[in-house]
């Protein structure tokens, strides 16, 4: 599914406007697929509807009046007089026959209530485009209703496109004030913010009404924003048929550390899982004996001497692709082997220790990439993204991940995958896919290693590399869902044919 920055959701609402829809017709629409949701979730009840003095609060006097009419006791409360509002709101305001209330009226009616766990809160007060801070009675709001929320007596709160306060674009809450709601209903395509952190913790549960506005408009927009998911990258995802063997799905090579072999038998044996033909671990002649006692069978040992070994076990036209960094050392010896790699036009999955070892050089790393010819993958999590980028970084808090990710995909010449629990992926050609499966209990060691080699394995297969990075992550997080609590990265390759299984049944 495409993602719409603020900018590109307002050009659609413009195309669709210029087809013929008119803007009266988009806010019943947008209205009648909050009241529906309102509807299929709750009992009926007090509601609370506070509109804004936009478009946004439009949509709000549409679902107060299609509550009321469906019998539900609605008050509605505004912060500007109903003479203030303009165009397609004014209208709507119009048709509410009932008293409007003040901010100031709602403040006092809310914190006095007896019961408030027991109204529900239509926040219409600001959609994707706010570009300044909520304040006065609006920011008390959220801060009141926020402070019930912890205390486990706050009312239900259904936010219309977007919670007040959120910055579409980045997810983050202007000046750190945002309402949390319980039902998030937007239009017409979701926008960044629903899945970037901490704005997705802001939403809730995340409804896309269709208010009119054809699929060819979207497609006009030319988003390079996706929601990761199958969609996206299955018809390149490889699957075997009568005529595969095992070289053809590809040779790869995870290096392996001197001192901690575990994180190479994790990336091995993801690789393994999820299709790669042959997987070599390759190791130091030093510390071949601590490899062949906790090698898994099935997986093969190649060991050298040296940088110049190292390069040797590169020139088998064969090896196909590398896996670099897991448990690989904080050395120039790492660096120069992951340069060796590069510069043998291996396909690359770049990690943990392939990543910090840069720190102090991120240029030339990004200078070889970038003349490179092999299918590059980077994997930093925050602290490695900011040792690899330290200005994009610091500019991530107006930037938004979003757009940090892109602009050092593009710095790098490759692809990024910067995880988290909203692990966002960018391309050098300018697409991105955001992520949100990942459960919480992928925050362990040793998890990453996984990714890295569920990476490597969908490159060693020959899938292209933007979507085998969408593909390795999104997997990643449904064999975390699959498992549940109490999981262990060992868990995570287990849970990859049941993964697989679901995948392939669903398409």
């Amino acid at each position: 599914m495409h993602v719409l920055t603020i900018s590109q959701s307002y050009a659609a609402d413009q195309e669709a406007l210029k087809s013929g829809v008119s803007g009266r017709k988009l806010m019943e629409s947008a209205g009648q697929a909050v009241a529906k949701s309102i509807f299929a979730r709750w009992d009926k009840c007090p509601v609370a509807i506070l509109c804004g003095p936009g478009n946004n609060g439009g949509d709000g006097f549409v679902v107060a009046r299609l509550l009321k009419k469906a019998g539900w006791p609605v008050t509605v409360y505004l912060p500007v007089d109903k003479s203030a509002l303009k165009g397609d709101a004014a209208a709507n305001a119009k048709r509410w026959r009932m008293k409007v209330r003040t901010f100031e009226t709602a403040l006092e009616d809310l914190t006095t209530s007896q019961a408030p766990d027991n109204l529900l809160i239509v926040d219409a007060i600001f959609g994707a485009g706010l570009s300044k801070p909520l304040k006065g009675p609006m920011k008390t709001l959220a801060l009141w209703l926020n402070h019930q929320r912890l205390e486990n007596r706050a009312p239900a709160v259904v936010s219309v496109d977007i919670p007040s306060g959120l910055h579409g674009d980045s997810g983050q809450p202007l000046a750190g004030i945002a309402f949390q709601a319980d039902l998030t209903v937007t239009f017409c395509r979701p926008k960044p913010a629903h899945f970037l952190m901490p704005g997705r913790d802001h939403c809730g549960e995340i409804v896309v009404g269709d208010i009119g506005i054809s699929d060819q408009v979207v497609a006009e927009l030319n988003s390079q924003t996706f929601h990761n998911g199958p969609d996206m990258w299955m018809g390149a995802f490889p699957t075997p048929d009568s005529r595969t063997h095992k070289y053809s799905r590809g040779h790869l090579v995870v290096l392996g550390g001197d001192n901690m072999c575990g994180a190479a038998h994790l990336a091995s044996m993801a690789a393994r899982r999820m299709g790669a033909g042959l997987v070599s671990i390759a190791i130091s002649q030093d510390v071949t004996p601590l490899y062949i006692s906790s090698v898994q069978p099935g997986t093969l040992l190649a060991s050298f001497k040296g940088l110049k070994g190292f390069r040797k076990v590169l020139s088998d036209s064969r090896k196909t692709t590398c896996v670099l960094g897991p448990g690989a050392g904080l050395s120039a010896l790492t660096a120069k082997k992951v340069m060796a790699a590069v510069q043998a036009k291996k396909a690359c999955v770049l990690d943990a220790d392939a990543l910090t070892v840069f720190q102090n050089d991120s240029k030339s790393l990004f200078k070889l990439l970038k003349k490179s010819s092999g299918d590059i993958v980077l994997t930093p999590h925050g602290g490695e993204f900011q040792r690899l980028f330290p200005d994009l970084a610091k500019k991530q808090g107006t930037l938004g991940k979003l757009e940090a990710t892109r602009k050092a995909a593009k710095r790098a010449g490759c692809v990024i995958i910067y995880k988290g629990p909203d692990t966002v992926i960018a391309s050098p050609d300018g697409r991105a896919a955001l992520s949100d499966n990942a459960p919480s209990t992928l925050a362990t060691a040793g998890t990453g290693d996984v990714l890295a080699g569920f990476v490597g394995g969908l490159l060693a297969q020959h899938m292209p590399t933007f979507e085998a990075a969408c593909a390795a992550v999104w997997l990643h997080g449904e064999c975390a869902n699959i498992f549940g609590p109490g999981l262990i990265a060992e868990d995570l390759t287990d849970m990859l044919p049941e993964a697989l299984i679901n995948l392939f049944e669903s398409f």
